[in-house]
C-alpha cells in the first residue's frame, strides 16, 4: 500500500485566494465556508480555524483589497499634508479600480477594522492632524475622505458591463460622452451644454477635483465647530 503524501499546509492567504476566486466567478452570494473549503480541498472545519463564519470571510476580503494602497504615502516626508492625502487617494482609487468585484463588498461589510484599515485610519488621522484639524475634525474628515473614495469608485464600477479589470478610463469616458448624444437640446439645454464635463465624471481628473474641494474646506475649517447630535437636541 502506498505510503500518504505529505499533509497539506493551510494558511490564511490560500483561504482568501480562494474566496476571491469564487468572487469574481460567480459573485458575493458564492462566497461561503463551504464552498471555499470546497475550492481547497479541506473540511469546512479547516476554514472555521481562521475565520469564524462567512461575515468574518467578507470582512478579511475587504480589508485585503484596502490593505493594497501604500499606507507610506500618509507618511512621505517630502510631500504637505494636503499632497500626502491626495497621493494616498489616488493610489488607493487605482488598486480599487484593478479588482473592480471587490469594491461593491468593500463597502458593504461596515465597519471596516481590519488591520489595514486600522493603520490608514491612524495614519490619516495623524496627517489630518498635521494639517491643523482638531481630534474631532479629524475623525470626521477622514470619514468623509472614505466616502469619496468609496462612492466615486462605486460608481464607476457600477458602469462596467465586464469582469475584470476596467478598459482603459478615456475609452470610458468616451463611451458615456457617446451615450449623451441623444439627450434633445431643446428639453435639456444645460445637461446638453455640459454633457462633456459630465462625461468625465468618472475619471481621474473629476476625482481629484472633488478631493481638492474636500481639502480646501477641511484646511479652511480645520476646528470642529459642529455640535454632536446629543448636545443639539437639548437635555
Amino acid at each position: 500500500m502506498p505510503k500518504p503524501g505529505p499533509r497539506r499546509s493551510l494558511s490564511e492567504r490560500d483561504l482568501l485566494t480562494a474566496a476571491q476566486q469564487l468572487l469574481a466567478e460567480r459573485g458575493a452570494s458564492a462566497v461561503s465556508v463551504r464552498g471555499i473549503a470546497a475550492r481547497v480541498g479541506v473540511a469546512p472545519n479547516a476554514v472555521y480555524t481562521y475565520f469564524p463564519d462567512r461575515a468574518a470571510v467578507l470582512a478579511a476580503l475587504a480589508d485585503d483589497v484596502l490593505g493594497r494602497a501604500d499606507p507610506d504615502l500618509l507618511d512621505d516626508p517630502a510631500l504637505g499634508w494636503r499632497d500626502r492625502i491626495v497621493a494616498f487617494a489616488l493610489d488607493l482609487r487605482a488598486a480599487l479600480l484593478a479588482d473592480p468585484g471587490l469594491v461593491t463588498l468593500v463597502g458593504g461589510v461596515p465597519p471596516l477594522t481590519g488591520p489595514n484599515v486600522l493603520v490608514i485610519t491612524e495614519r490619516l488621522l495623524g496627517t489630518l492632524a498635521e494639517g491643523g484639524l482638531d481630534r474631532v475634525a479629524a475623525a470626521r474628515a477622514a470619514y468623509l475622505l472614505t466616502v469619496h473614495v468609496l462612492g466615486s469608485v462605486a460608481l464607476e464600477v457600477a458602469e462596467l458591463t465586464e469582469p475584470g479589470p476596467p478598459p482603459p478610463e478615456d475609452e470610458r469616458i468616451a463611451a458615456r460622452a457617446a451615450s449623451f448624444a441623444a439627450i434633445p437640446a431643446d428639453a435639456y439645454p444645460r445637461t446638453v451644454a455640459a454633457a462633456a464635463t459630465i462625461a468625465e465624471n468618472i475619471g481621474t481628473e473629476q476625482f481629484r477635483w472633488g478631493l481638492e474641494r474636500i481639502l480646501d474646506g477641511l484646511a479652511a475649517n480645520p476646528v470642529d465647530r459642529v455640535p454632536a447630535a446629543r448636545d443639539a437636541a437639548g437635555p
